[in-house]
């Protein structure tokens, strides 16, 4: 399984479909404003420097080399746009993907990268999901930045330090970000639509204004297998067995077409491993491309069969129908 960032916290309300219907309130939601002035605590000043010159790996997605810290750091968070980009500009409350490079001011110590890993990292910028310093970092950046910012102890790991990543309590933190992509609740799948000529499967609506798509379900026997088909195809890498996601959905049941869970009545994105949804989807999103949007056709025997979640819309042995945007692997 990939490696996740020593930096990242692991939300504590993933969405599963263990859940549907029954959770209104989604750490995924997106909020205009820092969640640290809701807590009482004042956001950080932000100054222009100092901060280490990048010495080598200078353009944009290359592994930067970091030069030692000169001097004292700035007590503040100090912040610069490397390269700017020109795509979205990141919220409080948004999901970004990146790679990244974090090392100690006053040693150059590299403590974690992702350029290594060959995987950009996804992470929300809300408060108790990530650094708070990284929030106030990259709010505002636009997607195709490289971000550099230096992260004191109290926008970093505060007085105690991180003892597994050898950060001490004093140690102020140099990180660069190269910003591939920002997500939020108006996000969708990106890619080519592909026609849908099946007359015993659902229609889904193509539409990428992030509204939730419409399923028009034919009047005629559900499939007794599953069906996972794409309406939109990205051009994303494939969905593995062990991958978490990050995603938008909407679930009807078959029989009535009523909606029983949907990520965009809650005006959030959802992410998951792909070991804590249903079968039908471990199987129908197994080997689909990130970007696409997929119509997911779920037999009893593949969802809930007769048990169905407790307090939920579905009824013993329904047949489920999703349309899931695959955002990104996170």
């Amino acid at each position: 399984m990939r490696r996740r960032s020593l930096l990242i916290a692991v939300p504590a309300g993933l969405v599963t479909l263990a859940a549907c219907g029954d959770d209104k309130s989604d750490s995924a939601k997106a909020s205009s404003s820092p969640s640290a002035s809701a807590s009482g605590v004042k956001p950080p000043k932000i100054v222009d420097g100092p901060l280490p010159k990048i010495t080598a790996g200078v353009e944009f997605g290359e592994k930067p080399t970091v030069a030692k810290g000169s001097g004292e750091p700035s007590k503040d968070l100090a912040v610069k746009t490397v390269i700017a980009g020109n795509g979205k500009t990141i919220a409080q409350g948004d999901y970004v993907q990146a790679n990244y490079l974090g090392q100690i001011w006053s040693t150059a110590k590299v403590f974690d990268n992702s350029y290594d890993r060959k995987t950009p990292l996804v992470f929300q910028l809300s408060q108790g999901s990530t650094l708070e310093g990284w929030r106030y970092a990259l709010a505002g950046k636009k997607a195709g930045s490289r971000v550099e910012a230096a992260v004191p102890p109290t926008w970093g790991f505060g007085a105690n330090g991180n003892a597994e990543l050898g950060i001490k309590g004093t140690d102020t933190l140099v990180f660069v970000f190269d910003v591939q992509n920002t997500f939020n609740a108006k996000s969708s799948a990106k890619g080519k639509n592909v026609p849908q000529n099946d007359a015993k499967l659902p229609k889904v609506s193509t539409n990428t204004d992030g509204k939730a798509p419409t399923i028009d379900i034919p009047k005629v026997d559900p499939p007794t297998g599953l069906a996972a088909t794409y309406i939109i195809e990205g051009d994303g890498p494939e969905v593995a067995a062990d991958d978490s996601l990050l995603v938008q959905y909407k679930g009807v049941i078959w029989d009535t077409g009523k909606e029983f869970d949907s990520s965009y009545s809650r005006d959030a994105l959802s992410s998951f491993g792909m070991q804590q949804v249903v079968k039908g989807w471990q199987q129908g999103m197994a080997g689909k491309k990130v970007g696409s949007r997929l119509l997911i056709v779920i037999p009893p025997k593949l969802g809930y069969g007769d048990t169905p979640p407790s307090g939920s819309d579905i009824k013993k042995d329904s047949t489920m129908v999703f349309t899931v945007d695959i955002l990104a692997k996170m």
